[in-house]
């Protein structure tokens, strides 16, 4: 039989190679690529630039003048942020401010996520900053310092390594997120190095209270300017005193194509103008196939959900995730199962699929039941090891004519 190939992008922390599909050459398949999907990556030079000419305030030379304790903070392995690239120019910045070595700090911001380890501090930041200076993970369950509460209520708690420091610097990248919004901005410190209660109150509280008050929160894939959840968070990292956000906006293969750093509101304002267009994705309609496939955020692949509801117009289509995750799905203190009853204090069972799709495939050659946990119930899965096993227990369903809509990063992409 006749076959045409598609590749999408996989293991972003990995070989950050690709994974090749064969289809019959008689499907009709239709990749969603995003509208920015071959948009060039910046070179070191354009990025020196954007760090050194901050949007909305001083340089971090002058910002960071006269300042002994620094604090950097970067997002962790569920997100494609590339900070070694940028870090260099950032700490040629403190360098020309006087401060010294002894007086910075690393913090990832794991929000409610595991902990990373030194081989993940590594792939982030660089060999070279492990011997240079300390990196720590951030706890949420202790050494938080109490702030206030915002305007919209949620009591604020901030790691009080970061609090002890005069100067923070945050690290992130701007992707659609479901509740959000869009991620970057303020996200670095709520949650990321916020307390287990601040970001249950934040995520859960404030929602319920709003809509009990009869307000739209405005949350929502892609939403921003009326988003509340999204300014409760831009309130606390104010609070917090985030200096400057450097946040990146990335092309289809996961690379810097965009990086805008300043002023944590300012900064992300811009940042989110230009992700709207890039991550922009135009649905197809009656598909009998739709493949998800996760790249930038393959261990938190719960995030490629809603990508999927535009794609189906009608019953009985499979839908392929593909979770290709050596570490497999990133523990979640919040919302992930601890057991088979048993959860965070957000966590609520695994439903079925909808009833009216066909199969629900998971394919990954590191299969991880209890991490299906936020996707389905585990009887209602089918898992693969290997994209073969799908193709023929698809061809045996739908014989030499599908129609397929494939999408190559379902954690980064929108449907406009």
């Amino acid at each position: 039989m006749k076959m045409i190939s598609v590749r999408v992008p996989q293991l972003a922390w990995y070989e950050d190679d690709e994974l090749e599909f064969q289809f019959p050459a008689t499907w009709e398949v239709s990749v969603c690529r995003m509208t920015g999907h071959d948009r060039p990556s910046l070179s070191p030079d354009e990025i020196r630039r954007a760090v050194a000419n901050p949007i909305g305030t001083r340089p971090i030379r002058e910002l960071a003048k006269g300042r002994r304790e620094v604090a950097i903070i970067f997002d962790d392995m569920t997100r494609p942020t590339r900070v070694a690239e940028i870090l260099p120019f950032v700490l040629e910045e403190l360098q020309a401010a006087g401060v010294r070595d002894g007086g910075v700090r690393f913090i990832a911001a794991v929000g409610a996520h595991g902990a990373l380890t030194r081989h993940d501090f590594v792939k982030k930041l660089g060999e070279a900053v492990l011997e240079r200076f300390p990196v720590y993970n951030h706890n949420p369950y202790e050494n938080c310092t109490y702030l206030g509460e915002t305007g919209l209520g949620t009591p604020v708690s901030i790691n009080s390594e970061v609090m002890a420091c005069d100067v923070k610097i945050g690290f992130g990248s701007i992707l659609p997120h479901p509740l959000t919004g869009f991620g970057g901005g303020g996200k670095i410190i709520l949650p990321g190095v916020a307390s287990i209660d601040t970001m249950a109150a934040h995520h859960r509280d404030l929602v319920m209270r709003l809509l009990t008050e009869g307000r739209d929160p405005g949350i929502g894939l892609a939403t921003f300017e009326n988003n509340l959840m999204r300014q409760d968070i831009a309130e606390a990292a104010r609070m917090a005193g985030l200096d400057v956000k450097i946040d990146v906006v990335l092309n289809g293969r996961g690379r810097t194509s965009g990086l805008f750093a300043g002023d944590p509101e300012q900064a992300h304002a811009g940042g989110v103008r230009l992700a709207r267009e890039v991550y922009a994705t135009k649905a197809v309609e009656g598909s009998d196939i739709v493949i998800l496939n996760a790249y930038s955020k393959a261990s938190e692949v719960v995030l490629a959900v809603p990508t999927l509801g535009p794609l189906l117009g009608r019953d009985g289509v499979d839908v392929v995730f593909i979770a290709n995750a050596p570490e497999g799905q990133v523990t979640h203190y919040l919302v992930r199962s601890f057991g088979k009853g048993m959860g965070g204090r957000l966590w609520s069972p695994a439903s079925p699929p909808p009833g009216n799709l066909n199969d629900f495939i998971v394919l990954t050659p590191h299969i991880d039941i209890a991490g299906a946990d936020w996707l389905a119930t585990p009887e209602s899965i089918v898992w693969a090891k290997t994209w073969p096993e799908v193709l023929d227990r698809l061809t045996r369903r739908h014989g030499d004519r599908a129609k397929v809509a494939l999408v190559p990063d379902a954690t980064m992409q929108y449907f406009a």
